[in-house]
């Protein structure tokens, strides 16, 4: 049975609980006095139960998923603006200002990157700009979270034991506020990831007025892109500070409380000594449900249900470096290159080849390709076996 990721570290309490109470129950009605009540109560309460648990888990599921929606937007963002920025940016001639050009795109790429890793530490209340995967990113930015800088934060007292072991048995009097930190610090921390949105506005107005960016169609998306990214950090602000209010919390943990504390009294007269078992089982799924509500709530933090941010920021860095790895592509370079077969599977030329005949040649040669594999178009899986013809045949054929 996994038990990793599961709640069942949290529910052995409320399970002991539990078990305590219908073996008391079962033990009284057996020997002293009969509590056994009408199980009228199991169909009522059971359906006001089973509703309150879905709107519980449904609400909790929702903020999970919006959580997703977000970072998956925000991977998407990251793509388009860095692709736009590595190749619709221009580079001025000459030597020093090409230099220039190259490093400030690097350096606005790197703040894409910044912006991100900034936005997974503000989700998780980590308010320093010194964490190993941010500061060599952002250091050289003027922001109030540098001036803010603390080492305590970064490095903050290890655990105990006795912590450690009531966090994951789910105290709620040993869980740690996730907000102390914030709320500790003597200095303004202002907002790290608008702030970087900031520096890369200021990077784009830069490149329109030395004529880099010269076109308005990109100029437009540039900024396109630079909203989205705010509508990013605001939607996920949203999910982390609106959770499920505290009254619907407490009321459907208290009415799922009542419900498994009174089935022993309701399953006593059916089921007499197993009742105690039946109890059990039925707390466990019900109490389950409750707590997986409130372990998804929070989609952002780092347990193992909860969304992994850094490894999204990972998949980011590395799509970064896989476009800045290589210069914006010359078409002129790789268009013609002899192993850019145009017609395949048609025809086993390749792009000079075909440079050299004619347009009707050319056009003549589409028809073929569509005449030789009518089943691409209905998507069945037509063998291609045999379809590959040299210029001279092709042209034959048709």
């Amino acid at each position: 049975m996994r038990v990793q990721g599961s709640v069942m570290p949290q529910m052995i309490l409320p399970l002991l609980l539990v078990g305590g109470w219908a073996t008391l129950i079962t033990c009284i009605s057996h020997f002293k006095h009969n509590l056994g009540i009408n199980n009228i109560l199991l169909t009522v309460l059971g359906f006001v139960v089973g509703l309150s648990l879905s709107f519980r888990g449904s609400t909790a599921y929702e903020r999970w998923a919006d959580g997703r929606k977000y970072w998956a937007g925000l991977i998407q963002t990251s793509r388009n603006l860095a692709r736009i920025i590595w190749v619709h940016i221009d580079e001025r001639e000459g030597e020093e200002n090409s230099k220039v050009d190259i490093l400030r795109k690097i350096s606005a790429m790197n703040l894409i990157l910044a912006f991100a890793v900034s936005l997974k530490h503000k989700l998780r209340f980590e308010p320093d700009v010194a964490y190993e995967d941010l500061a060599g990113l952002i250091s050289h930015l003027d922001t109030f979270a540098l001036d803010a800088h603390d080492n305590s934060v970064v490095s903050p007292h290890s655990k105990t034991p006795w912590k450690s072991m009531g966090e994951y048995l789910g105290f709620s009097f040993a869980k740690s506020n996730p907000r102390k930190l914030v709320k500790r610090s003597k200095k303004p921390l202002g907002h790290l990831p608008f702030e970087i949105l900031v520096h890369l506005s200021a990077y784009v107005e830069s490149c329109v007025k030395n004529g880099t960016l010269s076109l308005p169609l990109y100029q437009g998306q540039v900024m396109t892109l630079l909203s989205s990214l705010n509508e990013i950090l605001t939607g996920t602000e949203r999910v982390l500070d609106t959770p499920l209010p505290a009254a619907y919390s407490i009321a459907i943990s208290q009415i799922s409380w009542v419900y498994v504390m009174l089935l022993p009294f309701q399953l006593y007269n059916f089921l007499h000594w197993t009742t105690i078992p039946a109890s059990l089982v039925a707390a466990y799924i019900i109490i389950g449900l409750l707590f997986i509500g409130s372990e998804i709530e929070n989609p952002f933090g780092e347990d193992v249900n909860d969304l992994p941010l850094t490894a999204y920021c990972h998949q980011i860095a590395k799509e970064l470096d896989i476009i800045t790895a290589t210069p914006p592509p010359n078409v002129e370079d790789f268009m013609g290159r002899p192993e850019n077969l145009v017609l395949f599977p048609l025809s086993q030329d390749g792009y000079p080849t075909w440079k050299d005949r004619s347009k009707a040649d050319i056009r003549a040669a589409l028809r073929a390709k569509f005449v030789t594999n009518p089943g691409a178009v209905d998507g069945s899986n037509a063998s291609t076996t045999g379809m590959s013809f040299s210029t001279r045949k092709t042209m034959e054929s048709v």
